[in-house]
């Protein structure tokens, strides 16, 4: 077996870095950056460099540099929480259509060409909004939504494995289903799996921050990105800043999960291995 790793290119490493400085930021910003991203001051829209203000404040006189690092933790929080949501439904419904084959595929297969038929960003904009406003709508909306996508790569995989000598023996032995699935291909499937779902979290993180900047997202005072996007874009050419540093973020973000999703893929196919 040849060995496998990620980060064998510049842009795959740049990007690695950019996903692990992100989420650092959200983790830990908030412990570094004492400033209250809610306390409003008379000193609005002051210029960054200003005293006490590295990057200035927003319309409201509020520390823009707390308020980005504030902002990093809800974006993440919904991004990972729905990706995990959207992995566990799309990857349980796949490997059952897979494995089961006959009318349980069909049904199965049927209801995700339904889902699949609406356009993601129009299926998550009426679940959420049919839910109301918030981070939980959010989550189940965006989950919801990038399930189906999921679910078709976990079935094709799926029905690839179990035509394989390995779970034939599994079935003539009367190894149980679940053990099957569990134990002998959803190991053999992850790797494949894994790649696209890195891939999904930069679809959800995009979704997160628009829904946000459209107003059915996180939910002010609390600092977001794509809230603060819409917040300062009354402000672009005086104060530039308010738009430009979230979007320039969440930009970052999205582009390095895409990277980091191929390097894995890469990394991960079996057909590179000898």
């Amino acid at each position: 077996m040849r060995h496998r790793t990620v980060a064998r290119s510049w842009p795959a490493s740049l990007a690695w870095l950019l996903l692990a400085a992100v989420v650092l930021v959200a983790l830990l910003g908030p412990l570094l950056v004492q400033a209250d991203p809610l306390r409003q001051t008379s000193a609005a829209l002051l210029t960054p460099g200003s005293a006490g203000h590295p990057l200035g404040t927003d319309d409201l006189g509020r520390d823009e540099l707390a308020r980005l690092v504030h902002g990093a933790r809800p974006l993440l929080l919904v991004s990972f929480a729905a990706t995990a949501l959207a992995a566990g439904v799309g990857t349980l419904v796949g490997l059952v259509a897979g494995y089961a084959g006959g009318m349980v595929e069909q049904m199965l297969m049927r209801l995700v060409d339904l889902a699949l038929a609406f356009p993601s960003i129009l299926l998550v904009i009426l679940l959420v909004a049919a839910a109301g406003p918030g981070t939980v709508s959010l989550i189940l909306g965006i989950g919801i939504s990038l399930a189906p996508g999921l679910a078709r790569l976990a079935r094709t995989l799926t029905a690839r494995e179990a035509a394989k000598d390995y779970v034939v023996a599994c079935r003539l032995g009367g190894t149980s289903a679940p053990h099957i699935l569990l134990r002998e291909v959803l190991p053999n499937i992850g790797g494949p799996l894994l790649a696209q779902v890195v891939m999904t979290l930069s679809v959800a993180a995009g979704f997160a921050a628009g829904l946000s900047y459209l107003g059915l997202g996180i939910q002010p005072p609390q600092p977001d990105w794509g809230y603060m996007v819409q917040a300062g874009q009354e402000f672009l050419f005086t104060a530039p800043r308010l738009v430009v540093l979230p979007a320039t973020l969440t930009l970052l973000f999205v582009v390095a999960c895409n990277f980091v999703g191929d390097d894995l893929r890469d990394a991960l196919d079996p057909r590179g291995t000898a």
